[in-house]
């Protein structure tokens, strides 16, 4: 069975720097407490970890 994360979006974008506006792109979210789940793997891991504090793992 694969591992999933369940992941939110809790912070606004606006005045961010451009690379993490493009890792929450990659991660697939786009507003305020959106939420996706992604597979997890060492790259969404090390994604989740350079904009930390944007987002809220849920699961």
């Amino acid at each position: 069975m694969k591992k999933i994360l369940k992941i939110q979006l809790i912070k606004s974008l606006i005045g961010k720097k451009n690379t993490h506006r493009a890792i929450i792109r990659g991660l697939g979210l786009k507003r305020i407490n959106s939420v996706r789940v992604l597979n997890d793997t060492s790259s969404v891991r090390g994604m989740i970890n350079k904009v930390s504090y944007f987002v809220k793992i849920l699961s």
